[in-house]
């Protein structure tokens, strides 16, 4: 699972392919901000079947809700193959949340992308 920035103006908030991307953050079994991301996805107009290799956009208004639901315990409980369990991911959370605050500060795109 990684957050990725662009320079680039995407056009769209899901399945985008940017032309040049830099990761900001990443991390390895966290099934339930996986799970949030993937209701994010469909949200936000995702199509795909399966939330895998499937981009989305991460704006403030995310990133405040995110916050939200991490420091309120409610990340959803996510299971699946390959997921490993989200326990005590919360620091994490909350770092990755202020570096991509940061990155949009600075104008740049944010967005989570997974493969697993």
């Amino acid at each position: 699972m990684y957050a990725m920035t662009t320079d680039e103006k995407l056009d769209r908030a899901v399945d985008f392919i940017p032309e040049q991307a830099n990761e900001i953050f990443y991390w390895r079994k966290h099934p339930n901000l996986h799970g949030w991301m993937e209701k994010l996805y469909y949200e936000k107009g995702g199509s795909s079947d399966c939330f895998n290799c499937a981009p989305v956009v991460l704006t403030s208004e995310d990133l405040d809700r995110l916050e939200a639901a991490v420091k309120g315990g409610n990340l959803p409980h996510t299971t699946g193959f390959f997921f490993g369990v989200s326990e005590g991911r919360e620091a994490e959370d909350l770092a990755f949340i202020a570096k991509a605050r940061e990155a949009l500060g600075e104008g740049e795109s944010v967005f989570f992308h997974s493969w697993w």
